[in-house]
């Protein structure tokens, strides 16, 4: 005990440190504990999008709201904060360590330097105050909400241990508590900080949707175009979209034809032919033709304004999870606190002094808080996350990728997921005698060889693929919504579309007709006027999505398909990859609610999606898989992604999940189950026998389990 003097000096280092660790929480306030925050090609022709900053939502003038971006910037703010802690934390620590009697004691050597003690105290309120800090306030929020967890268990833990062994520093005898209360709270930063780097979050999804629509439009007023900002758009207003260019609104085409790519939001992979009186969708492609559209839906009111209120909501209800570490930590705060009470009431009414019995009870308390719970489920995750990494899988949520052992649906995109997202030849037909396969696609390839139309680029890469060297073309013209035209070998040449046929009163038959039942793109070759060949397109299936497919019915899991594309295609492609069931023109809206209703038959739902019609069945999802080559927005809207958009990684990643968890709860064992042993030891169960646990033992028993889960996750393969 100090007296006289000793307690002077003592108060005037209290003085000095408490104004240290006021300029220290100045600077820095850290005020919760983070659990789950979580484009199309670039069009030359539109202004550059302004920073995220600038799109804010402003009733009735259909500005966009972005609310994710400060989380996002929130989120790493605090992994830097937690790694800052950590750092200045464990540096302190090593004196802590260094001058602690216990260690000394155990190590078999002796410092003695002047007010050694009081220099201990002062570096322990400082990794108490600085590094502990986030563990108190997250204590108190736990407590204001009535949900007590790994920060009440932290929180009670480090104060008990601080606030007794300060009392011993100043006051009463006893032992003191400093390392154990610096290693304490080092490995509970570096538990979260890991934890932490492992979740980047889903709060970048709103900001890369709303990216997805132009912010200028061109508006039409008075015979003059002018160029506003799309906030300036009201109902009725006539825009004119240019090729190339993305439509900026909602609305109903007034004048001109042209092709649109909207895989943007429908997810079908082929353009769709547009003409006066069609509907057009804010954020799809003009590719080919110049139309004037009247504004229906602008702003907020827009198709893509309402998907991002989707995945807001789902986001949003979807961050409420628990971890399971969490769970554990509940339980043993209440037996911590239990346990210490019970202790202390227990030996000082067998007669025993205040003193001894209340440091029975706080190395109970200490003890009940082990080091290696904070670890037992992060390093766990941390190796897992490695090992996809490898593999080419990357887990952004943690909670999901635990989640993911459940699964026992997978429901797929098909476009750009099952499929590759770009169109193939899959057939040439001849329809009249006198012309071969080679000579159609001669043609056809050397006319669509001077267009950017994918369906164009198709057929070249047909050509190219089978030997067949292409002739000139002179006379190129593009027919907007039609197709080409030009001269080859001196004949004149059109490449149309079957609906262009049809419209002339050309009557399809044979093969060709079969092909258009199928749901194929069929485009047809004209020479003089004269149908001469037909050419079949459809996405290119992926080779890896059959194994994939196999993999997972083996496993015993349900596979479920869902795409924009018509019945037809989509039929095609469930057969030929054996998917249970298939959901075909489902718009994303309607994706996410067909999710939903998976989930709701009890099925634990995965969803593996590439893009923006994607994102709302991601998040609805229990665990939400992007292709990596996806959009962004897919990618930001989901749990995992898989890099190598190889399929076959879905049921690899399954099957870590399910050998991760059986880790974590080893590992959750081995943290917690040597309080079996170490709580009534510590409490003096074993008194009578002589044997009770001192605190530096029950210390070295913390260490223990630490060393063995850490030891047990890197044993994961």
């Amino acid at each position: 005990m100090l007296q006289g003097e000793d307690v002077r000096e003592g108060r005037v280092i209290i003085l000095f440190y408490n104004l240290f660790l006021l300029d220290i929480s100045g600077r820095h306030i850290l005020t919760n504990t983070h659990r789950h925050e979580h484009n199309h090609p670039h069009d030359h022709k539109e202004t550059p999008h302004p920073p995220v900053s600038e799109h804010k939502h402003v009733e009735g003038k259909g500005e966009h709201k972005v609310v994710a971006k400060g989380r996002h910037h929130h989120h790493e703010a605090m992994i830097e904060d937690y790694k800052r802690r950590f750092i200045v934390s464990t540096i302190l620590t090593i004196p802590v360590l260094v001058l602690s009697p216990g260690i000394q004691e155990k190590l078999g050597y002796t410092i003695s330097l002047p007010g050694s003690m009081y220099l201990l105290w002062a570096l322990s309120t400082v990794i108490y105050a600085y590094g502990g800090k986030p563990f108190l306030v997250g204590l108190v929020e736990e407590l204001r909400k009535r949900l007590p967890g790994m920060m009440t268990l932290i929180g009670v833990a480090i104060s008990v241990a601080y606030f007794y062994s300060t009392a011993v520093t100043f006051f009463i005898s006893g032992q003191t508590f400093y390392w154990e209360l610096a290693t304490l709270i080092d490995i509970m930063l570096l538990g979260h900080w890991i934890e932490m780097k492992s979740i980047l979050g889903a709060s970048r999804a709103l900001e890369e949707l709303v990216k997805a629509l132009p912010t200028i439009a061109h508006l039409v007023r008075d015979g003059e175009v002018v160029d506003v900002h799309v906030s300036e758009v009201k109902r009725g207003d006539r825009i004119l979209v240019k090729p190339g260019e993305k439509i900026p609104v909602d609305g109903v085409i007034v004048e001109g034809t042209t092709s649109i790519d909207e895989s943007l939001v429908t997810g079908e992979s082929r353009p769709v032919t547009k003409k006066p009186g069609d509907k057009v969708i804010a954020g799809t492609i003009n590719l080919d033709g110049t139309i004037i559209v009247r504004a229906e839906g602008v702003g907020d009111q827009t198709y893509l304004a309402q998907i991002v209120e989707l995945v807001k909501r789902i986001q949003e209800s979807k961050s409420r999870m628990q971890d399971l570490a969490n769970r554990a930590a509940k339980w043993l705060t209440v037996i911590a606190l239990t346990a210490g009470a019970s202790t202390f009431a227990v030996w000082v009414s067998a007669g025993y002094s205040a003193a001894f019995a209340l440091e029975r009870a706080v190395t109970v308390m200490v003890i009940t808080c082990p080091h290696a719970l904070g670890l037992a489920i992060p390093l766990v995750v941390a190796r897992s996350s490695a090992i996809l990494a490898s593999n080419g899988i990357l887990v952004r949520n943690r909670m999901a990728f635990e989640k993911a052992k459940d699964i026992q649906a997978v429901v797929f995109d098909k476009t750009g997921t099952l499929t590759k997202g770009e169109l193939g030849v899959d057939s040439v037909v001849p329809l009249v005698d006198g012309y071969t396969v080679d000579e159609i696609a001669y043609l056809a390839a050397s006319l669509e060889q001077y267009s950017e139309h994918p369906i164009a680029k198709a057929i070249v890469e047909y050509a190219e693929k089978n030997g067949i060297k292409l002739g000139k073309a002179e006379d190129f013209k593009a027919l907007p919504g039609v197709g080409v035209e030009g001269v080859v070998d001196g004949r004149r040449v059109r490449v149309v579309s079957s609906s262009h046929l049809l419209e002339q009163g050309v009557e399809v038959s044979g093969e060709a007709k079969k092909l258009l039942e199928q749901g194929k793109t069929v485009v047809f070759l004209l020479v003089e006027d004269k149908p001469v060949g037909a050419i079949a397109l459809s996405d290119v299936v992926r080779e890896e999505s059959r194994e994939a497919i196999k993999t997972l019915k083996e496993m015993g899991i349900k596979t479920i398909m869902l795409t924009g594309d018509n019945r037809h295609v989509a039929a095609s492609v469930a057969k030929e990859l054996g998917i249970d069931e298939f959901y075909a023109e489902v718009l994303p809206h309607e994706k996410a609610e067909v999710v939903k209703k998976i989930k709701e038959k009890g099925y634990v739902t995965a969803m593996v999606g590439d893009g923006v019609n994607d994102a709302p069945a991601l998040m609805e999802a229990d665990v939400g898989i992007a292709i990596g080559a996806g959009t962004d927005i897919a990618i930001e809207s989901a749990d995992i992604i898989l890099v190598k958009n190889d399929p076959r990684d879905v049921p690899k990643l399954i099957e870590l999940s399910r050998k991760s968890y059986r880790k974590m709860r080893q590992n959750l064992f081995w943290a917690v189950g040597y309080n079996v042993f170490a709580i009534p030891a510590a409490a003096g169960a074993l008194y009578k026998l002589g044997f009770l646990l001192p605190p530096a033992l029950g210390a070295l028993f913390m260490s223990a389990s630490t060393v063995i889960v850490a030891v047990n996750a890197t044993l994961l393969r």
